[in-house]
């Protein structure tokens, strides 16, 4: 692999315009491996001298960096591996998701902290008291997976974070990344621990306090919405002291109409021709499932017939105005001619009325889904369809038809 770009990193090593890499691939076991196995310059082997300052020492240096928090690397010993799955990585790699969240964490740590201990200032997006109360904000995370807010709201004053994670490797890596980055040990506790093995995960921090921040794990990488949301943010909003928030605050479901052969042939048994002398379409197409998961909408091959709209809104901070259940009927310009053979959807989490994270930015970790209707209907340019939306169980179906029907 010949280097045509200007100066860049790889695995720790410098490589300039002119160098080549040489690479080691192979796919064991359906995964596919690619090893550095020497960097050449003026034929001349350079693989042996890497440069100390941008070699990666172990796994917490690569989350330290992943993460963006900023630490300084110390060579350390003994320290085992944190595996972490494709979806985790891709999670830490998302710098405007943690970027976010620092802000809005901040915006409500400063708020309260303000309500409670008086005068305050901020410097940097960093709660810094002049008199601090002898108790501090308690913020949990309840977040599937690997997730270093707790260490980034463990920052932003006094605070005591909360994580969720159950894996002894997770909590090993949260420690490590916690000391690294200079958060005393009583600033970070594993909630699982302090809690029997039939115990909800969702309750106080002690018995005379509250949560300040509870931050839910809303959409799956899917593209889907959880299961139970709803009924957990009602119990998650109990557990709030005054002036505390869920984090989202709000779920916007954005979606679009589109013509896709693709999503169409995939949804259902097309066509009546028969297979091996038996039609089996009507038969098949009874258990279809309208929801395609795992989309990336910048490559899904189709057309697309109208801008992007807002279909509903999910109140996280108010689940019992929701109820279980919602639908709603949007009006949709048609902006292109064609046949709309499915919704495309996606989410906007809102964390307060300034940030919030766009499932389908090009940064996300987040895949999208798509539902596929029943029938293609066919629309002209410049009418106006109805898309109606239900919302039931924290399932998303919808319906399509025109004004006169």
């Amino acid at each position: 692999m010949n280097i045509r770009d200007r100066q860049t990193e790889a695995d720790g090593y410098i490589v300039n315009h002119g160098d080549t890499v040489v690479l080691d691939v192979h796919c064991p076991d359906c995964y596919l491996r690619l090893d550095l196995v020497t960097v050449i310059r003026g034929g001349e082997d350079i693989s042996g001298m890497p440069s100390d300052d941008m070699a990666m020492e172990n796994e917490a240096d690569l989350c330290d960096a992943l993460a963006s928090l900023h630490t300084t690397h110390h060579k350390g010993t003994g320290q085992k591996l944190c595996i972490l799955e494709p979806s985790e990585i891709a999670l830490l790699n998302n710098v405007i998701y943690h970027e976010n969240f620092r802000h809005a964490m901040s915006r409500v740590i400063s708020s309260l902290a303000l309500r409670e201990n008086g005068t305050f200032r901020k410097d940097n997006d960093t709660v810094a008291p002049e008199e601090q109360s002898s108790d501090p904000l308690y913020i949990l995370d309840v977040s599937e997976g690997f997730s270093v807010l707790p260490l980034i709201a463990a920052q932003l004053g006094k605070v005591k974070s909360y994580s969720s994670v159950e894996e002894k490797q997770h909590q090993a890596a949260l420690e490590r990344l916690s000391e690294r980055n200079g958060i005393s040990k009583d600033r970070l506790e594993f909630w699982l621990k302090q809690l029997e093995a039939s115990d909800d995960v969702l309750q106080r921090p002690k018995s005379d306090k509250l949560w300040s921040i509870i931050i839910l794990d809303v959409v799956e990488s899917c593209g889907l919405i959880r299961q139970e949301v709803m009924e957990k943010c009602a119990i998650a909003r109990c557990l709030l002291q005054s002036g505390g928030k869920i984090f989202p605050q709000c779920v916007v479901i954005h979606g679009m109409l589109v013509e896709s052969l693709t999503l169409m042939k995939e949804s259902a048994v097309q066509g009546t021709e028969p297979t091996l002398g038996f039609n089996i379409a009507p038969s098949i197409n009874q258990y279809k499932v309208p929801v395609h998961v795992f989309l990336n909408l910048s490559t899904l091959p189709c057309v697309r017939l109208s801008d992007p709209i807002e279909l509903l809104r999910l109140d996280l901070m108010n689940p019992y105005s929701n109820n279980l259940s919602l639908a709603t009927e949007v009006k949709v310009p048609v902006c292109k001619s064609g046949q709309v053979t499915a919704v495309p959807f996606w989410y906007h989490l809102h964390l307060d009325e300034d940030f919030h994270v766009d499932t389908s930015s090009d940064m996300s970790h987040w895949k999208q889904a798509a539902f596929v209707l029943d029938e293609p209907l066919r629309v002209e340019e410049g009418e106006e369809v109805f898309l109606g939306v239900h919302f039931q169980n924290s399932n998303v179906s919808m319906t399509l038809r025109r004004q006169s029907q």
